[in-house]
């Protein structure tokens, strides 16, 4: 995808678009990384490239199931809330049968999910707030569709903004750089695409 949202018809379209941008974004900034360094966590805190990207895989497929549940629901989750206590963060864990190819494939996959959930969603649907963590509103009792999809948006942009920062730790590189590298746009003063450093022979 280019570094812009296409033209956009309506409402509809504009949230499909806001959100492939931003799923796009991690396919980017993981843009030639090894295997070793999705797993690298090169800030004070525990992120790393593959960890965001199994995360707003996961986040993504949560919110777009309560979507397409709405006016609804989704069904009860497969776990006790104790061993959803137990698990909160494993989807920022990078296992060793993850793969950046697996990883970004999931995303892709769940992409292609809320793309056709968006598609024909009522988007004024009522969406019942859950009441399973501090952070939900207890005065609120239900989003709209196109309230869950806009806070897709912002879900999946705060951590494209984080995985810049994790990306640039590890190598220097940054966005623009990257996104012309797979886009193949020329080489100009102001922008240069990303090359792989080449390792030393000292």
């Amino acid at each position: 995808m280019a570094a812009h949202v296409p033209p956009v018809a309506d409402e509809r379209e504009s949230l499909i678009a806001y959100l492939d941008q931003q799923r796009d974004a991690f396919v980017s900034v993981a843009h030639g990384l090894t295997e070793e360094q999705i797993r690298l966590t090169p800030t004070a805190g525990t992120l790393s490239i593959g960890g965001l990207v199994k995360h707003v895989t996961t986040c993504e497929r949560g919110w777009t199931e309560r979507m397409a549940a709405a006016p609804d629901a989704p069904g009860p989750p497969d776990r006790s809330l104790e061993e959803q206590a137990t698990a909160w963060g494993d989807d920022f864990r990078v296992t060793d049968g993850d793969t950046l190819e697996t990883l970004l494939a999931g995303l892709a996959a769940q992409g292609d999910v809320t793309r056709e959930v968006l598609r024909t969603a009522d988007l004024g649907a009522p969406v019942p707030v859950p009441r399973d963590a501090p952070w939900f509103p207890h005065d609120v009792d239900a989003w709209s569709v196109r309230w869950v999809a806009m806070h897709l948006v912002e879900e999946l942009a705060r951590h494209a903004g984080h995985a810049d920062i994790v990306r640039e730790s590890i190598d220097g590189a940054t966005m623009y750089e990257l996104v012309a590298a797979r886009e193949g746009w020329p080489e100009t003063p102001w922008l240069k695409p990303w090359r792989r450093a080449e390792a030393s022979t000292a």
